[in-house]
């Protein structure tokens, strides 16, 4: 199976599995997916969140997805407990189709280390 095949099944699994606990079977898209991500990483899962702070949440995911590639990494999490993450390098210019297969595959990896799936 080829890389590509591979992570499109994989995707596909973490779409799956994350719509049918969160979205009665509704496909999650990639932004619902990054910001369920955040919102994991906060660990404040029974909190209501303003539209700010979801963005806030998106970018926390973001960082934390990006973290293994060498562009983020964790600074430190204030007293309300939301981490701050640092750049170390500056994101490459990719078309909109390289993000989305970026962001994809760090999804996947990081649902592959957490045993969400395998």
């Amino acid at each position: 199976m080829s890389r590509d095949e591979q992570l499109k099944e994989r995707w596909e699994q973490v779409v799956e599995k994350l719509s049918s606990q969160f979205a009665d079977g509704d496909p999650l898209d990639l932004d619902a997916i990054i910001y369920l991500i955040g919102v994991q990483e906060l660990g404040q899962l029974d909190r209501v969140f303003k539209k700010d702070q979801k963005l806030d949440l998106m970018h926390i995911a973001i960082c934390k997805l990006l973290t293994p590639y060498g562009y983020y990494e964790l600074d430190f999490v204030d007293p309300d407990g939301w981490p701050h993450y640092k750049m170390l390098e500056a994101l490459p210019h990719l078309k909109a189709g390289e993000q989305s297969v970026l962001m994809k595959e760090a999804i996947v990896n990081y649902f592959i280390e957490s045993e969400f799936i395998d």
